[in-house]
């Protein structure tokens, strides 16, 4: 099949049951930050599981016996989409979850005295878990983002390294600064001074699942039901990280990777769908001819073409947005440097501009999304919170259409 470089829409919004449901029609969705649709192969997989498959898996019975390959092809498939290895990744209730999980791990591992750098870039699930471990002697240090900006500088980080951290957490990309950070150089930083690397990929996955292996992240964590999947976290620990740590799962589990991390076990069914992701970029790959022959590659090529049609989408956003003088654009006003994650500092109440855009077809939503840090670093009144606006691929030019003149009617 000819490479095709443009992103075939028509097909992509075919992949997603939420568009030819009746209830949705003429409704624009963006507040995909907070969670994407779910497509086509994940809903399959799920039903199939739920009916077929709903079982112990890993038993010496048929059903039981599906179950358990159908996860393992969920996590392997994964795995090499993001280039790491299959034991390396585990599956938990949420990032939120798995983030504390790997806080309590460190915690045991690190000695009162230590240090961890976090940033006040972050959503709270990347930050509070490991600011928390100064009750236990942790030394927490505070990247600081630009009060203006939101920028993360990597010269300010190089300032607060020495041989004390342990571990730097941040965030592939704020979920309302939107700007995208250059992990590869951080956690050369990092690595540099003898520190681990933690990164929150929530907000940066679901508009290309990266090359883990290639930004040389010690630990990536994401969450599937931004991805198109079902409400779970996904979480990429390094093997030489995780050997290091202490076991945090049952002690009879302790050898194996994928559960070391995850005490309370994971949602059969919701591992399962996880490949029916990967089912989706295969089949976004295959009709944009886009597959290598090998699974980073083709992911790689997906990861461009999405972030291509986003980055053409969320340019006349910004530039609307930064022509207004009620309205603060929070970020970068460059398409290329960001996220289409875009959060406003309106005059208004966000949740009432919110309410306001819903009477125009638009689903969005207002506050501060649990990214206080960030937001009271730059001045914004939390009282009224901020607007944010959020789209992934399957946005298409006329929505956004929609949304330019909702903002303009209630701005």
């Amino acid at each position: 099949m000819t490479s095709q470089r443009t992103l075939d829409l028509d097909f992509v919004r075919a992949q997603f049951p939420a568009f030819a449901e009746p209830s949705l029609q003429g409704q624009a969705f963006f507040e995909n930050a907070g969670g994407s649709y779910a497509c086509n192969p994940v809903i399959d997989r799920l039903t199939r599981f739920y009916t077929e498959r709903k079982v112990q898996p890993y038993a010496p019975y048929a059903a039981s016996e599906l179950a358990g390959a159908e996860m393992d092809e969920a996590r392997a498939r994964l795995a090499a989409w993001m280039g790491v290895d299959g034991d390396e990744v585990s599956f938990g209730p949420s990032t939120t979850q798995n983030t504390y999980v790997l806080a309590q791990a460190f915690r045991q591992w690190m000695q009162p005295g230590e240090a961890i750098i976090v940033t006040d870039q972050d959503h709270e699930a990347n930050s509070g878990p490991w600011r928390r471990l100064a009750d236990e002697g942790i030394e927490i240090r505070e990247w600081k983002i630009d009060p203006v900006t939101g920028h993360l500088d990597p010269a300010d980080l190089e300032a607060l390294l020495d041989d004390k951290v342990r571990l730097v957490c941040f965030p592939h990309c704020s979920n309302v600064v939107g700007e995208v950070n250059p992990v590869a150089r951080i956690t050369a930083l990092a690595h540099g001074a003898g520190a681990f690397t933690c990164v929150d990929g929530v907000s940066y996955a679901p508009h290309g699942i990266p090359d883990v292996r290639a930004l040389d992240a010690d630990i990536y964590l994401f969450s599937a039901y931004k991805t198109y999947g079902p409400h779970q976290g996904v979480m990429v620990i390094r093997r030489s990280v995780a050997q290091l740590l202490p076991n945090q799962g049952h002690y009879f589990n302790g050898d194996s990777l994928t559960k070391r991390f995850t005490p309370a076990g994971p949602d059969h069914a919701q591992v399962a769908a996880m490949a029916g992701v990967i089912d989706y970029f295969e089949a976004l790959a295959d009709h944009h001819g886009l597959d290598t022959g090998e699974a980073a590659g083709t992911a790689s090529a997906v990861h461009d073409l999405l972030r291509a049609h986003e980055t053409s989408l969320l340019q006349p956003v910004l530039d609307f947005v930064g022509q207004r003088n009620s309205v603060r654009l929070i970020g970068p006003g460059d398409a290329a440097l960001r996220a289409p994650t875009v959060a406003m500092e309106c005059n208004a109440h966000a949740e009432a501009l919110a309410a306001r855009l819903a009477h125009h077809g638009i689903m969005t939503g207002g506050g501060d999304f649990y990214a206080v840090r960030a937001l009271s670093a730059m001045g914004v009144d939390m009282q009224k919170g901020v607007l944010r606006v959020s789209f992934v691929h399957y946005t298409s030019p006329g929505e956004i259409d929609q949304l330019l003149t909702a903002l303009d009617a209630v701005l």
